[in-house]
This record gives C-alpha cells, sequence and structure tokens, in this order.
C-alpha cells in the first residue's frame, strides 16, 4: 500500500463529497413537517399535535435506526445501505400524496422516511470520517454534519412556494425526486476502505485501516448498547445529544413555522428564515470540526448548549409580524448552533471508544432523535392546550443549560505512563 501525500488528491475527499450530497437529499423531506402542517390541518382538519405525532415517529426512527445502520455498513458495505436508504426515502415521500387517513401520515411520513433517513444519519458521518480520515477528522465531521442538518433547512423556501403554488402533494414529489436523483453519485464515487483501493486514510498510515467488522449487524448494535450503558462517557455523552434533538429537530425545526405563523407571519416568510438557520449551520458546523481539532470538546459543548439555552429564553419576545434585526439576530446564532455539538460529540465518541466509535455515536444520536420526538409532541400538545408556544421554548432554554454542565462530566481517557526502570 502507498500512502497519498497531503497535498495530492486523496479519494477520500470524493468519497467525502458524494457523502455530503447523500446526506443533503436525504435531509429534505425531515424538514418539511413544518411548512406542510397549515396544508394538512387545511385539507384533513388534523390537529397539531396529531401531525407532530408522525414528525415524532419520524424523529425517533431517524435515531434508533443509525446504530444498526452503521452496523449494516460494516456487514454490507456503504453504498448498498446509502442506495436502499435513498429509495426507501423516496418512497415514503412520494406515496404521502395518496394519503387519506392519519395513520398513513405516520406510516409514510414517519416510518419509511425515518428508516430512510436513519439509515444516512450521522452514525454514517462517523462511518466515514472513521475509516477514510486521519488527519482533518473535526473538520470533514463539520462539512458532512452541516450538509445533513442544513440540507432539510434550505429545502424549506423551495418545498413552501412550491405546496403554496402547486400543493403539498407537489411538494413532497420534488422532495422524493431530490432523494432519487443522488442514487447515481453514491453509485458512482462512493467506495468502502481505503484498502479496497491500495491506500492508507487520508493522513495516515497502513495502520489506520480498520478491519471490517463481519459478525451479525444487530448483534454487534445490540452489544455496543450494552457495553456503553455501563460507561460513564456514553450516559454523559447520550443526555447532552438528547437535549441537543430536543431543541433543534424537535422544536425548532418542526414548530418555529407555525408559531411565527400565530404570531402573523407569513409561512413562506418563517420557511425563509429557517433556511437562513441551514446557511448560518454549514459555516458553525465546519467552524465547529476545525475548533474541535484545536480546543478540548468539553468546552465546547458547554459554550454551544450554553449559548443555545440563553437564546431560546430570549425568543418569545421576538416574535412579530414582520422581521426584525432581534429576529435576525437569533436566526443567524441559532445557524451557527444549530448541530456545533456534532463534531465535539464525535470526538468524545472517539477517545472513549476507538474503533467502535461509530456504533456508539449511533446509539447516542439515537438518544438525540428520543428528545427530539419527545419535545416535537410536547410542544405540539403545549400549543394545543394553552394556545402558545412560550412555555415549550422556556423549558427548551433551561434543559439546554443543563446540557452544558453535563458535557464538562464526560470523564477524559487515561492514558498509561511508562515506567522507566534505571539501570542498576
Amino acid at each position: 500500500m502507498t500512502v497519498l501525500p497531503l497535498r495530492r488528491v486523496h479519494p477520500a475527499w470524493w468519497v467525502a463529497a458524494a457523502t455530503f450530497l447523500a446526506l443533503v437529499g436525504a435531509a429534505g423531506f425531515r424538514a418539511v413537517p413544518g411548512v406542510l402542517m397549515d396544508p394538512l390541518q387545511a385539507e384533513f382538519g388534523w390537529s397539531t399535535a396529531t401531525i407532530s405525532l408522525a414528525a415524532a415517529v419520524n424523529m425517533a426512527l431517524y435515531g434508533m435506526t443509525a446504530p444498526f445502520a452503521a452496523a449494516l455498513m460494516e456487514r454490507f458495505g456503504i453504498r448498498p445501505v446509502i442506495t436502499a436508504a435513498l429509495v426507501v426515502v423516496a418512497a415514503g415521500s412520494g406515496l404521502t400524496v395518496f394519503m387519506t387517513a392519519s395513520w398513513q401520515l405516520v406510516l409514510c411520513w414517519g416510518v419509511l422516511v425515518g428508516l430512510g433517513t436513519g439509515s444516512m444519519a450521522l452514525a454514517l458521518v462517523a462511518t466515514i470520517t472513521g475509516r477514510w480520515f486521519v488527519a482533518r477528522r473535526g473538520l470533514v465531521s463539520g462539512v458532512l454534519t452541516a450538509a445533513g442538518a442544513a440540507g432539510g433547512l434550505v429545502f424549506l423556501p423551495l418545498v413552501a412556494h412550491v405546496a403554496q403554488d402547486q400543493g403539498w402533494r407537489a411538494a413532497s414529489l420534488w422532495v422524493s425526486f431530490a432523494a432519487l436523483a443522488v442514487v447515481p453519485v453514491v453509485l458512482w464515487l462512493i467506495r468502502e476502505r481505503p484498502a479496497d483501493l491500495g491506500l492508507a486514510p487520508y493522513g495516515g498510515t497502513d495502520a489506520d485501516n480498520l478491519a471490517p467488522v463481519r459478525t451479525g449487524a444487530a448483534r454487534v448494535a445490540v452489544q455496543a448498547l450494552a457495553d456503553g450503558v455501563r460507561s460513564k462517557a456514553f450516559w454523559f455523552l447520550a443526555v447532552g445529544m438528547m437535549i441537543c434533538g430536543a431543541t433543534t429537530m424537535g422544536l425548532i425545526q418542526p414548530h418555529f413555522v407555525p408559531a411565527a405563523h400565530d404570531h402573523g407571519m407569513p409561512a413562506t416568510t418563517a420557511a425563509g428564515l429557517l433556511a437562513l438557520v441551514g446557511i448560518f449551520d454549514v459555516v458553525g458546523t465546519i467552524a465547529s470540526g476545525w475548533l474541535t481539532d484545536r480546543v478540548d470538546p468539553r468546552k465546547l459543548l458547554l459554550a454551544y448548549y450554553v449559548l443555545r439555552g440563553w437564546s431560546l429564553l430570549a425568543l418569545p419576545v421576538l416574535f412579530g409580524s414582520t422581521v426584525e434585526p432581534p429576529m435576525l439576530a437569533f436566526i443567524v446564532f441559532y445557524g451557527l448552533d444549530w448541530v456545533a455539538t456534532i463534531p465535539p460529540t464525535m470526538a468524545l465518541c472517539r477517545e472513549a471508544f476507538g474503533a467502535r466509535a461509530p456504533v456508539m455515536f449511533g446509539w447516542a444520536f439515537a438518544s438525540h432523535q428520543v428528545g427530539a420526538a419527545l419535545m416535537a409532541v410536547v410542544a405540539g400538545i403545549v400549543r394545543d392546550e394553552v394556545g402558545s408556544y412560550d412555555l415549550a421554548w422556556y423549558v427548551g432554554g433551561a434543559v439546554c443549560v443543563l446540557a452544558g454542565v453535563v458535557s464538562l462530566f464526560v470523564p477524559k481517557r487515561r492514558v498509561a505512563v511508562p515506567v522507566v526502570v534505571a539501570a542498576g
């Protein structure tokens, strides 16, 4: 095998580029519930809580699928898993045009799309960076994480305008086509491992090539969870990730647009604000990846969570019928912070669990989505019962501060110090 100099284009970068597109393509439909909530209520008369249930099932399966998908990638390969996942996402999105009852919404929007997008969740990012990169891992983690998170938000204005001009069914079909369009790119550019090309990972040596795991995927995932629950590091990371999911995908993503609409803001304008969140998320997550290579990840998580909490506490007074500078400031900050937590969390998983980090991160990310699912339902119930989202924003702000404090207590790996015995 040969080690390519860092100055030359390593195939790892092409793999990362194809993964970026796959994550963006799959992200589209996950962000759609907040935009289509009003059209679905108008046509079917479903309550906010009913539609939020479908979004919650989507989020929960998106997270719970991740560790098994990481194990399946070890067993069967990255390309087959991503291709199948994109097809399932396209099917779930496309089949919604035929639904007539709320259970069909849960099946298509929740189950199918949740399983498909979960198979390309951030466990895929951990797998790609773990196999293909030694140098620039934090930076690449940031870029790919931004793709998965920002992709859906950037789709929002397009989806909102299509839904407004052509109906929500046309919007669902466009998202389905976008997912299918990525399949040829995945088949063309993604390769399984550097060793398949006779190379070492980018910035590494032959010793950094990870051997494939050929045991059962389910057994690998379940055993990783059994080991994780006995680890303090896993519990601290899982709690932080649960709160991260609750205050992004569970609270802001599905409920920001209807909350803004409650204050007289047009849905298309609110969707445009969420798209700005997606744009600034790219900047913030890449910057977070760069910082993760240089700063203690625990300190980064403390800063990210506490600042996010303060911004949520201020949000209720920022809503209005028009977009004012304070709301723009919130959007910019929340975008920068959206999933800036992921690169440092991945780094702590690698520090604590080594080669098993992708599957272990998959379980930590599962807790992220459980938190998102719970908050999506709770916020919908709060809106139906109280008539306002204010209480949900306040609770989200408080638990973010808790997540920041918890992150400081992630144990540091103890490095063995060799004992030198003096001669004589």
